[in-house]
């Protein structure tokens, strides 16, 4: 396929918004050396997400060379910087709050900048459809540990964090046997039970905990009671941090006053443990993976997507392609409508075959709904711990 031809000579940006995330720096890296390599483009980098807009005399913008990308593609986070702390239609300043959106075109009028990257997650691409409404041409780029982004069959990050927490739950497996212990391993992922799917399976877990599939605590006794009976006296639970009682709601904890942005999920994994104990007599442990999770080197299978995602980022300004996100579908880059991506928040099919192979497995998701009753029946039957 012949590469797509600027009409003119340009200057594009590119910001990465929300949490810092493995592969941003490949994207940053691949949007320089496109843009260079296939239409003699200027980039441009927004420092600190949004707030880079919000710095006087745009000095928050700034060139970036291929001196800038050396060596960066096996790096963490991101050179550029990332805050979700800004919502530029409503920034809070002085007790006031306002609409500071107008900063950016203004900031690309001044800068001479034809196009704007957007690499982030839900909030950064509802923010992208907001500005795509003002007529600002922006293309947008899915990254996400949690995999939550519609439009995409995959977002990147994603392969890293299951990576990291999947090593997280074999090395919990040898101190669970040696102690004859409960393990309760609580990952990240918001209200998608994505990380928590793959790492379980991919770990061995004997329970999974999704948002999208409510508990009930008896039937993860249920589980562990069956095993302990068929001599495995030690067992593995991955907790996703959304997941929930039935007919209850996520655990949250406190914002601190550093932390002005709201409550934050994570906790439920010490609650987990605390009824299980309660109800087993059985020792058990809590273990929080919390950032460690979206740290460090990407691996290489988000390397070569977030790479593929910011050559299609560039070819798709070239395109004129705006008020669109780039998407892995089919296993092909194309591009989405922004709007619908952020339309319907991606999350786990509690019907689907992924968690049907983990059924299969004997995987408890200590369904409070009883979905996991049938299954339970067919192990005692068969006499399978």
């Amino acid at each position: 396929m012949p590469k797509p031809r600027a009409k003119s000579p340009r200057r594009i940006a590119i910001l990465t918004g929300g949490g810092d995330c493995p592969g941003l720096n490949a994207v940053i890296r691949a949007v320089v050396k496109t843009a260079e390599n296939d239409f003699g483009w200027e980039v441009y980098g927004v420092r600190d997400g949004f707030e880079g807009f919000l710095v006087a005399g745009d000095r928050g913008i700034s060139r970036l060379d291929r001196a800038d990308i050396a060596g960066i593609l096996p790096l963490g986070g991101t050179i550029l910087g990332a805050s979700n702390r800004c919502n530029l239609f409503a920034v809070e300043r002085k007790g006031r709050v306002t609409d500071e959106s107008h900063r950016v075109p203004a900031a690309m009028r001044r800068l001479g900048l034809s196009a704007l990257i957007l690499v982030g997650g839900e909030g950064t691409h509802k923010a992208a459809a907001q500005l795509a409404d003002l007529r600002v041409p922006v293309v947008g780029v899915p990254k996400t540990i949690d995999n939550d982004l519609g439009g995409t069959e995959v977002t990147f990050g994603f392969d890293t964090a299951v990576g990291v927490a999947t090593e997280a739950v074999d090395r919990l497996h040898s101190t669970a046997a040696s102690h004859h212990r409960v393990m309760c391993v609580e990952v990240m992922g918001r209200h998608a039970g994505w990380i928590a799917l793959h790492s379980g399976i991919a770990g061995g877990a004997d329970v999974i905990l999704l948002p999208e599939i409510p508990y009930d605590p008896d039937r993860i006794v249920k589980r562990i009671a069956s095993r302990v009976r068929h001599g495995r006296r030690f067992s593995i639970v991955v907790v996703a941090e959304g997941a929930k009682r039935g007919g209850g709601a996520p655990v949250f904890r406190k914002g601190s006053g550093n932390d002005p942005i709201h409550d934050r999920l994570g906790g439920v994994a010490a609650v987990v443990s605390q009824e299980i104990e309660e109800r087993t007599g059985i020792s058990v442990r809590a273990t929080v993976l919390g950032h460690v999770q979206r740290g460090g080197s990407p691996s290489p299978a988000d390397r070569v997507l977030a790479t593929r995602f910011g050559v299609g980022a560039v070819h798709a300004v070239a395109e004129g392609r705006f008020g669109r996100m780039v998407a892995l579908r089919g296993g092909e880059i194309t591009t989405v409508p922004i709007a619908s991506a952020v339309a319907t928040l991606k999350t786990v099919d509690p019907a689907g075959s992924v968690v049907a192979a983990a059924r299969a497995l004997g995987i408890s998701f200590a369904a409070a709904d009883g979905g996991d009753d049938p299954h339970f029946a067919s192990r005692r039957r068969h006499g399978a711990p």
